[in-house]
């Protein structure tokens, strides 16, 4: 079935791919959404995990007041949270010529060799955090004439697809997770030296269930990232290397997955609990420009099939972003 009105509401959603992703057509988020509209829009977000708005005039004020519909904003302290527009704190660019304090310009650019894996990219927003974001709202301001295509997976679909001894297996297993796991940093180049130096200042490391029961659906996702998990504990170095693996193989499977073709103006909006994404890598030898912004929705702290809930190990939990 190409589309479906949601007949509640009166909106237009189509899917767009076979286990994720929906497109809504003729809702203005630019104004105030009416609380019908919301509920039927939360809905289709909860059933196709990513959904898409196309041609939207937000600013970042618009953009702030939108996100706040789904609960209260949150980003990660002080100049951890990386470039954002000026009276703007809620909101992150995401732009690889942004100006970043942190580690200079490009910093992720060089970062892309140094990955352990090809999939490495494959993140859920800020899961080094106990509380990982439930939400998040990314719109699209410049984008080029071609590439830079971000892909998203279901989490839900993902664990699904798991073979019933896997699954349960999974359920019960914890994971590590913190900034640039994914990365080999050398001590012996001076760049890396300095990334290493602010992870061990200020560190952020959570452990996290590796099955995730959602708060809302009850559906179970299978939250194993590659770009923030290190470890699996209690396992031997090894056995965690070689399920990790497995694992990672598994959440980027092309058929849980599905790629979106920005146009300025456009919205996506994800359950950040049920999907990981990937940010484009395909421009890096351009110079092509791409600015998006982005938003988070406070979230709770994740729940594993047998009832155990995440835990801090180093850092502060997520707050709300003041007004």
């Amino acid at each position: 079935m190409a589309g479906a009105t949601e007949h509640a509401t009166g909106i237009d959603v189509r899917q767009v791919a076979g286990r994720i992703g929906a497109e809504i057509a003729d809702v203005d988020l630019s104004a105030p959404v009416p609380d019908a509209v919301l509920a039927g829009i939360r809905t289709a977000l909860l059933r196709h995990k990513v959904i898409f708005f196309r041609g939207q005039r937000l600013g970042h004020a618009e953009h702030i007041a939108f996100g706040r519909r789904f609960g209260p904003l949150t980003r990660r302290p002080g100049r951890k949270h990386g470039v954002h527009p000026e009276g703007y704190p809620q909101v992150l660019t995401v732009d690889p010529d942004a100006a970043d304090t942190r580690y200079g310009r490009r910093f992720e650019e060089r970062l892309r060799p140094k990955a352990l894996r090809h999939d490495s990219g494959w993140h859920v927003d800020l899961a080094a955090a106990v509380n990982p974001p439930a939400l998040s709202v990314l719109r699209a301001e410049r984008v080029p004439e071609y590439g830079g295509d971000t892909q998203w997976t279901n989490l839900v679909a993902a664990y699904q697809g798991l073979s019933g001894p896997l699954r349960e297996l999974a359920g019960g297993l914890r994971a590590e997770h913190t900034l640039y796991a994914a990365c080999e940093l050398l001590l012996s180049d001076p760049e890396d030296i300095e990334v290493i130096r602010g992870l061990t200042e200020d560190t952020l490391l959570s452990v996290h269930p590796v099955v995730r029961v959602h708060p809302e659906t009850g559906e179970r996702a299978l939250f194993a990232p590659p770009a923030s998990v290190t470890r699996l504990l209690g396992l031997l170095p090894w056995e965690s290397r070689h399920l990790l693996e497995l694992l990672y193989e598994h959440i980027g499977r092309p058929e849980y997955t599905v790629r979106w073709r920005w146009a300025a103006g456009d919205v996506a909006v994800w359950d950040n609990r049920a999907v990981a994404h990937l940010q484009p890598a395909d421009l890096d030898h351009t110079d092509c420009r791409r600015t998006l912004y982005r938003v988070t929705v406070l979230g709770d702290h994740p729940v594993g099939p047998d009832g155990f809930t995440s835990e801090a190990v180093r850092g502060e939990p997520l707050t709300a972003c003041a007004d």
